[in-house]
């Protein structure tokens, strides 16, 4: 009983900050969380940052947005050809930042981001195939992410609110390190 009290009090948190469609969101992420177990991330940003803020996250955003259009090929990490966890492994690589290759890798390697405070290129994870992670897209701000899908579809951008990722959803973590406001 005691590892449900810490969700339910972030939970309780973060719909009293939420408003309107982002509320309702919360509450939906909070329902599919209970059949998931306590282990999963599963809250919606309540704030959102715009594309375009200034920052290595930014950076990352706008290098993956380059590659927008670019075919989906499994185990693909260069612009013939992307996986998921290959657009962020070369979109990080390109900044001089060190990823590990896969997206369960990459889960576990980076420091969890709350998901109120994500930023243009931040990474969020999905399990698309069971309770393990195995899908990654990069963050792109207004609750968008960029990704490559699948077979038969290129890299483009996807909703955080799309149910079959909002039902999927595993967390969010950052490899940069985030400048505070002002």
């Amino acid at each position: 009983m005691r590892t449900l009290a810490r969700p339910v009090e972030t939970l309780l948190a973060a719909l009293s900050r939420a408003t309107g469609l982002f509320g309702a969101v919360l509450l939906c992420l909070a329902m599919a969380g209970c059949v998931g177990g306590p282990t999963r991330d599963t809250t919606i940003a309540a704030t959102q940052v715009a594309a375009n803020e200034p920052s290595t996250g930014g950076a990352i955003l706008q290098l993956a947005e380059s590659m927008r259009g670019k075919p989906y090929r499994y185990g693909g990490a260069t612009p013939s050809g992307f996986d998921c966890s290959g657009l962020v492994f070369y979109t990080h690589r390109e900044l001089g930042l060190s990823v590990p290759r896969t997206a369960r890798a990459q889960f576990e390697a980076a420091p969890m981001v709350d998901i109120r405070e994500l930023r243009p290129g931040d990474l969020v994870f999905f399990q698309l195939n069971g309770r393990r992670v195995d899908h990654v897209g990069i963050y792109a701000g207004k609750g968008r992410f960029i990704h490559a899908p699948r077979t038969g579809r290129s890299v483009d951008y996807d909703s955080l609110q799309d149910d079959y990722y909002m039902s999927r959803f595993a967390g969010a973590r950052r490899f940069w390190q985030a400048s505070i406001a002002p």
